[in-house]
């Protein structure tokens, strides 16, 4: 998404929404389930690096996120939202940290020029958890069920961690057609 947001610049607009693997009430993960997560990083790590020379380092799997999802609101509504954002998901993917944890979240806070003190106000705050709830049922809605799905313009949806190309040539389609 960076390399997209050098290369075109004011000509796209990134907007974050927020999306639940696994949201409050759901089943517990099934062992064989958990077991083909596991046995599958490696292949993910290795394409990570490959396509995108990222080293990834994952946090615990089958987190609860939605406290890092509603103070990623909070963070919006602060005009912080892009670094909050950047530090959360480079926090979880490339330092294996747990985003569920409060103490992690206020460090990511202040890491982001929120002031941590704030956690439990944002939290509390039915806005923007009424904001990740429209955010999930719009996934629903577009038929959503894993993680990343880009949606280019409303018309483009593309699936999964792909290389910068597929991003890019989305991005050029919809530039013809406008």
């Amino acid at each position: 998404m960076k390399k997209l947001k050098e290369t075109y610049g004011d000509e796209i607009a990134i907007r974050w929404r927020s999306y639940e693997l696994r949201p409050a009430g759901s089943p517990p993960i099934p062992e064989e389930y958990r077991q083909r997560i596991e046995q599958n990083r490696p292949v993910l790590y290795a394409r990570m690096k490959q396509d995108h020379d990222v080293d990834l380092k994952s946090g615990p799997f089958g987190i609860d996120s939605r406290p890092s999802l509603i103070i990623e609101k909070y963070a919006e509504a602060q005009d912080k939202g892009e670094i909050f954002h950047d530090v959360t998901q480079a926090a979880y993917w490339l330092e294996g940290r747990d985003i569920s944890d409060p103490i992690e979240l206020r460090q990511l806070m202040h890491q982001a020029e929120l002031d941590p003190a704030q956690y439990e106000a944002a939290l509390s705050n039915s806005e923007y958890a009424e904001e990740v709830d429209f955010d999930v049922a719009q996934a629903r809605e577009y038929g959503l069920d894993g993680v990343p799905a880009l949606v280019f313009d409303n018309k483009y949806l593309v699936m999964g961690a792909q290389p910068y190309q597929t991003l890019a040539n989305a991005v050029e389609k919809l530039k013809t057609e406008n």
